[in-house]
């Protein structure tokens, strides 16, 4: 376990927390309403690029120095803030008081824009920025610079096994008012960037199920119609050995590790989305009443229905592309540029 302290006075800013991967929706902005929290409490995770102020525009940066930091295609602006700022959940957080004139928002609370805005309430130190706007996951980052940790004498969380992670809650495609999760866009939006780099240009052959409902429009959308063809399937824990050109594949949320499925191009999907496209055909059904047939089983609840389409989150989707090398390949290079300048017909969230 690991409590962060201000490096200028050593007083402690959080509580206990255990470090966990990085959620693939960190840094998704979603909509016009608030979001829930980001982290889960007593947890922390670490981003590995540079956030926050000082911002460059692609027009003063260029290709090189952007390749140079993992971005492969044009982007509207690079941060050049410090790198590891660490997300922790807002109810984790002790000892700070906000900095009043660094409390900007664009609507319900407060954002990112001015940096800093949370300081050690001990020493004055700006430590942290506090984000509970509307459109963005509630979060604490820690900057990098201005905290320590240190390991404490804790009970340390787990790390679950593939399958007890199983086990876990499931994280269902539509909130219970009839919305798509923003989860699943920000999930399904990274991984069809990956599916893409791992296609080679050639058309994906996706088997029906939650798997062809989430990708499959999007494939036949982008990807040529004739052959050659490449085949998708699902591989992970608990499901039978299967042959296929491209695997999708659960990633822990604890560790970040991706399953190892043995296929040369395998496509890493966040654990809580992939369990559902794996096993919600495996849920228990209740015997029904109400006037129908012995012998006839039913959700009990059913499941909400979506009140729209499934869409993809285009700034995700075009995050994760432009830090693959692959993107750099003219059929992709295409496509994110048919993307980004809002020319394709895909079902994205603009």
């Amino acid at each position: 376990m690991i409590v962060f302290t201000c490096a200028g006075c050593d007083a402690s800013l959080t509580l206990p927390v255990s470090q966990v991967a990085l959620p693939a929706h960190a840094h998704q902005k979603y909509g016009h309403e608030l979001l829930p929290v980001l982290m889960e409490p007593g947890t922390c995770a670490v981003n590995p690029e540079p956030s926050g102020p000082p911002w460059r525009r692609w027009e003063e940066i260029g290709a090189e120095e952007a390749e140079a930091r993992g971005v492969y295609a044009p982007v509207h602006a690079l941060s050049y803030g410090p790198p590891g700022a660490v997300a922790v959940a807002l109810g984790d957080v002790r000892g700070t008081v906000l900095i009043p004139e660094r409390c900007d928002g664009l609507c319900c609370g407060l954002d990112s824009r001015n940096g800093p805005n949370l300081a050690c309430a001990q020493c004055g130190h700006a430590v942290a920025t506090l984000i509970d706007d509307c459109s963005y996951w509630q979060v604490v980052w820690l900057d990098p610079r201005a905290v320590r940790l240190f390991d404490v004498d804790a009970f340390a969380r787990r790390v679950l096994s593939w399958e007890e992670l199983r086990e876990q809650p499931e994280r269902p495609p539509v909130e219970p008012i009839g919305a798509w999760s923003p989860v699943w866009e920000a999930a399904v939006s990274v991984a069809l960037a990956h599916l893409l780099a791992a296609s080679g240009g050639a058309r994906v052959v996706v088997p029906d199920g939650p798997v062809a409902d989430a990708f499959r429009p999007a494939l036949d959308a982008l990807l040529p119609a004739e052959p050659p063809t490449r085949s998708l399937a699902l591989a992970g824990p608990g499901l039978p050995a299967t042959v296929s050109d491209i695997a999708l594949v659960p990633q822990h949320p604890q560790t970040g590790e991706t399953w190892s499925s043995g296929t040369e191009a395998a496509v890493p999907l966040a654990a809580d989305v992939w369990m559902y496209m794996a096993f919600s055909r495996n849920r228990r059904l209740r015997p029904a009443s109400g006037g129908l047939p012995d012998g006839v089983y039913r959700d009990d609840p059913p499941p909400p229905l979506p009140s729209s389409p499934f869409r993809l989150d285009r700034q995700m989707f075009l995050h994760a592309l432009a830090r693959l090398p692959e993107v750099r390949q003219p059929w992709l290079r295409a496509v994110y540029d048919d993307v980004q300048d809002r020319r394709s017909n895909l079902p994205f969230w603009w």
